[in-house]
């Protein structure tokens, strides 16, 4: 693999000298922007090796270098040969400054603006004037070299019924149109896959673990849509779903529908849209008005259809955890320590013998021991995958798609008997979720303020997690869904009844062990005696926390009041789908704890 990386390398730098350019960035996204992409995008994979989920890497004539964050730093040494790239760290050694130190004042970078946002290519234009010069190029050199790139997946969309979405396309389009007029805008530009597919009612299997159609849609103030997508991909019933007004073109038409709104008020995100989009408005003389996807926060906040959907869905996904956590205990008992990856395709196997589950909702992070110490540890980037490790814990974070909504749960179990040091950890993690989980807060409170609740335990004994605490959950669509995030890091969007987020705090010692609980909470209302409607979170996700984990000399009575509870319903929900040893290992998972 080695000697095909530096031949792809020689030949970008062939094209670099032919088009009179210095270097060629290329990030890991693609033209949607999205967190996942398909294979046939993948074009950081091809010039580097790396297959990581975030990146970037910049070619120049004489260097190069890739960048990942702190997840991906053991794997891009074992994917990506060292004597062709240098390994920089995305985050602290940024690449446009890693460009602006190894390339002469006025050398010109190549861009392609379709796999980079509008915000992002006006900032760095900005920050590089004087320095270097970013050069906008119409085609990318590696779709022309890439010789045997796989063809892209187009599925046939999927129409959702109501008995699904509950509120119909005709209706989300009356929604949406409003909100444009309250922006005074005339069109919107929607790229992210999600946002079309709730507007729309429709899913697709164009992208791994998303259930998406790969399209782009405008939406106009009178409620029309055009949507670009191959008409051959939609079903004959398409324009009675969706309503009137919906008009569809091909892909390659969008150019000209972008030209068409010359002169209007166009609402454009420059977060999520990709810069070339906002180039070709602006050539065509539109008059552009920078806000956030319009479909953002009405698609996070569910309706009661899709809120009774996500908990259906939910339990469901619950037996399937429960046969997969007995199913571990007893092969530990039979001394059967597995490796990482029959681990994760079993659990798939339990996933998927419910017919409805389409797919997982993210790779599976099944981490053994050590390995767990990683938070977004992938045994497929392994050289071999690790087996269970006695006295010490397995994590397995995963999720599944269904029709009536998106899973993510993240359990730790013990693996015989670990020491008091990682009960300790667990137990301050558990802590910090439940307290989490327990919140009450005023409307208009946003993730950010209440991050510190998940944290505060593990604060008080000098640790902490590096990762946020929550992310929004789509509803049978992304499970990481803006704009709602509880972090660390200043997130304004208030937190709003219906909004699904995970409550996933951890803690992960190096090379010894790591711990993290994720269940899904809904944001709800919640009544209280003072003259205040207060908000609040239920608990989605129904499966056993492991109790032979948790020092209950740390625990208060109502912190064990809240497991005991918990505990108690998801027995209630899932034992009746649940029988002989399976039955049995619920029993005993989710006893009662006292003291």
């Amino acid at each position: 693999m080695q000697a095909v990386i530096s031949q792809r390398v020689e030949q970008i730098r062939q094209w670099l000298a032919e088009s009179q350019l210095d270097a060629l960035l290329i990030p890991h996204e693609d033209e949607y922007l999205g967190e996942y992409i398909p294979a046939h995008n993948e074009r950081l994979q091809w010039a580097t090796g790396f297959t990581g989920s975030a990146g970037m890497a910049i070619i120049t004539r004489d260097k190069a270098a890739v960048f990942v964050d702190g997840r991906y730093v053991v794997q891009v040494r074992k994917q990506v040969p060292g004597d062709v790239f240098e390994y920089r760290h995305l985050i602290e050694e940024p690449p446009m400054q890693w460009a602006q130190d190894n390339l002469a004042t006025g050398s010109h970078v190549a861009v392609d603006p379709r796999l980079h946002s509008g915000a992002w290519l006006e900032q760095m234009t900005e920050k590089m004037a004087g320095s270097l010069a970013l050069v906008c190029i119409n085609a990318n050199p590696i779709d022309t070299l890439w010789h045997d790139r796989p063809a892209a997946t187009l599925s046939d969309a999927k129409l959702m019924c109501l008995d699904f979405v509950g509120t119909s396309c005709a209706e989300k389009r009356t929604e949406i149109a409003a909100e444009l007029k309250n922006q005074k805008a005339e069109a919107a530009l929607l790229t992210q896959l999600d946002s079309i597919a709730w507007l729309l009612n429709i899913r697709g299997s164009d992208v791994p673990s998303l259930p998406v159609l790969l399209s782009t849609a405008i939406i106009h103030a009178d409620e029309s849509v055009d949507f670009y997508i191959d008409p051959a991909r939609l079903p004959a019933e398409f324009s009675a779903h969706v309503g009137d007004g919906v008009r569809i073109h091909q892909p390659e038409e969008l150019e000209a529908g972008l030209k068409a709104l010359s002169g209007k008020e166009v609402l454009i995100d420059p977060a999520t849209s990709n810069a070339w989009a906002g180039q070709v408005l602006n050539g065509a003389g539109a008059r552009m008005i920078a806000a956030a996807d319009p479909c953002l926060l009405p698609k996070a906040a569910k309706n009661p259809t899709e809120v009774a959907g996500m908990k259906a869905s939910h339990i469901r996904d619950g037996v399937a955890m429960a046969k997969f956590l007995a199913w571990v205990d007893a092969q530990v008992a039979a001394d059967n320590l597995l490796d990482e990856g029959t681990l994760s395709d079993k659990l798939w196997q339990f996933r998927s013998l419910d017919p409805s589950c389409t797919d997982v909702s993210f790779d599976t992070i099944s981490a053994a021991g050590g390995n767990a110490a990683m938070c977004h540890y992938n045994h497929l980037n392994q050289p071999e995958p690790s087996v269970l490790e006695m006295d010490n814990v397995y994590l397995v974070d995963s999720g599944g798609q269904y029709p009536d909504g998106t899973t993510d749960i993240t359990r730790t179990i013990a693996v015989g008997q670990p020491d008091d040091e990682v009960k300790k950890a667990f137990t301050l993690v558990l802590k910090g979720h439940i307290s989490l989980s327990s919140a009450r807060f005023p409307k208009g409170t946003n993730g950010t303020q209440l991050d510190a609740l998940a944290r505060q335990h593990l604060w008080a004994h000098g640790y902490d997690f590096d990762h946020g605490t929550g992310h929004g959950v789509g509803h049978f669509l992304s499970v990481h869904e803006g704009p709602q995030r509880i972090s660390k890091v200043y997130n304004p969007t208030a937190l709003l009844p219906g909004m699904v987020l995970s409550n996933e705090p951890g803690y992960y010692r190096a090379d010894a062990f790591g711990i993290r609980i994720e269940n899904l909470e809904l944001v709800v209302e919640v009544e209280t005696n003072g003259d205040m409607t207060m908000l609040g979170f239920e608990s989605l996700t129904r499966a056993p926390i492991d109790r032979r984990l948790i020092d209950l000399s740390l625990m208060t009575d109502a912190e064990l009041a809240w497991l005991n509870h918990y505990h108690q319903t998801v027995f209630d929900v899932i034992s009746p789908s649940l029988e002989g040893d399976d039955l049995a290992w619920l029993q005993q998972a989710t006893a009662p704890l006292t003291r």
